[in-house]
C-alpha cells in the first residue's frame, strides 16, 4: 500500500479561544478532537503523522496525545518557530502571531516525502472525510486535492469566524478566497466581502490533500510574500491563498473531494459543550469507541 501521511497544524496561539484548545479534553476519557483525527486516519489507511507545534509546549504534547500513539502509527513532531526564515530574513522584534499555515506547512519539509493531508488541529472532520482523501492517492493519483463543507455547516453561535470560499467546476477547485466575519446575522450570513451568500456555498476548513511538491512551492512564495509582508506584526502566509495562486497560475489542478462528515470545531470557549455532546452522540451511535487508544 502507498505511504500516506496525516500532516496536523496545532501550533496556533488560539487568542480567540484563550488557550491552547489542541490539548482540550472533549471525549468520555479525556480524547481531544486531535486523538479523533488520528484515529480517523489510521482507520483510512494512513501510517505516518505528523504534527506541527510550537516548541514550547513540546513536552505536555506528548505526554497528552502523541505518546498514545506509539506502536500504531508513525509519528514526527516538527516545530513551526518564527525564526525560521529565509536567506538573510529575519523575524522583527515586534513579531508575536504565526506566519500562518503556509509557513506551519513548511516546517515540515524534511520529514515528508510522500503524499499527505494537512489539517487543522482543533477541526473534527469525521471518518468518511479520510476515507475519500485515501482513496483519492491510494488511486495513484498525484493531483492536489481538498474535501469540501457547506458553510452553514461551519460557523459557530459564538462569534465570527474565517473560512476559504470556493469556486469550482468540473470537480476541480476554480478560486479559494479567504473570506473573514463570517456570521450569521438575522437569518442571513454576512462577512468582510460585499457578496450575497445562501449558506449553500463550499468551503475549505484547511482539509487539503498534497503531494511533496507543495514544498518546492512553499518555499519560494513565502520569500515573495516576505519582500511584501515582513513589517505587518499581523501579515500572514495562508495555504488557501497559496492554493488558489497555483491555480490560477495553472502549475496545479486540485480536485473537490465531496463528504457527508459533519464538521464542527472548537474556535470559541462557548463551543467546547456543543462539541463534546456531539462527539458524546457519536460514541453512544458506536461510530467511536468509547476508549479510543
Amino acid at each position: 500500500m502507498k505511504n500516506l501521511t496525516l500532516l496536523i497544524m496545532a501550533a496556533g496561539m488560539g487568542s480567540r479561544y484563550g488557550g491552547l484548545k489542541q490539548l482540550d479534553e472533549v471525549g468520555p476519557n479525556g480524547e481531544t478532537i486531535i486523538d479523533y483525527s488520528v484515529y480517523d486516519a489510521i482507520q483510512a489507511g494512513f501510517n505516518k503523522v505528523v504534527f506541527i507545534i510550537r516548541e514550547d509546549f513540546k513536552d505536555d504534547f506528548k505526554i497528552t496525545i502523541s505518546d498514545k500513539y506509539n506502536g500504531l502509527i508513525n509519528t514526527e513532531l516538527v516545530f513551526q518557530d518564527l525564526h525560521d526564515l529565509p536567506g538573510n530574513f529575519n523575524c522583527p522584534k515586534e513579531r508575536e502571531k504565526p506566519w500562518g499555515t503556509g509557513h506551519a506547512i513548511l516546517a515540515a519539509r524534511e520529514v515528508i516525502r510522500e503524499p499527505f493531508a494537512a489539517i487543522n488541529g482543533d477541526d473534527f472532520y469525521g471518518r468518511r472525510s479520510f476515507e475519500v482523501l485515501a482513496d483519492h492517492y491510494f488511486s495513484e493519483s498525484n493531483s492536489y486535492s481538498m474535501t469540501a463543507f457547506q458553510l452553514d455547516k461551519t460557523l459557530s453561535d459564538h462569534g465570527s469566524v474565517s473560512r476559504g470560499l470556493c469556486e469550482h467546476a468540473d470537480k476541480k477547485l476554480m478560486t479559494v478566497t479567504e473570506t473573514h466575519d463570517l456570521k450569521k446575522t438575522n437569518n442571513k450570513i454576512t462577512s468582510d466581502r460585499d457578496i450575497d451568500l445562501n449558506g449553500k456555498e463550499l468551503v475549505s476548513m484547511n482539509m487539503w490533500g498534497f503531494t511533496p511538491s507543495l514544498f518546492h512551492y512553499l518555499e519560494a512564495m513565502f520569500i515573495d510574500f516576505l519582500n511584501n509582508n515582513i513589517y505587518d506584526p499581523k501579515s500572514e502566509f495562508l495555504i488557501p491563498t497559496v492554493v488558489n495562486d497555483l491555480i490560477q497560475q495553472k502549475m496545479e489542478e486540485v480536485h473537490i473531494l465531496k463528504t457527508d462528515s459533519k464538521w464542527f470545531g472548537v474556535t470559541f470557549k462557548e463551543d467546547k459543550p456543543l462539541v463534546k455532546n456531539q462527539i458524546a452522540d457519536l460514541v453512544e451511535s458506536g461510530t467511536y469507541p468509547i476508549i479510543l487508544f
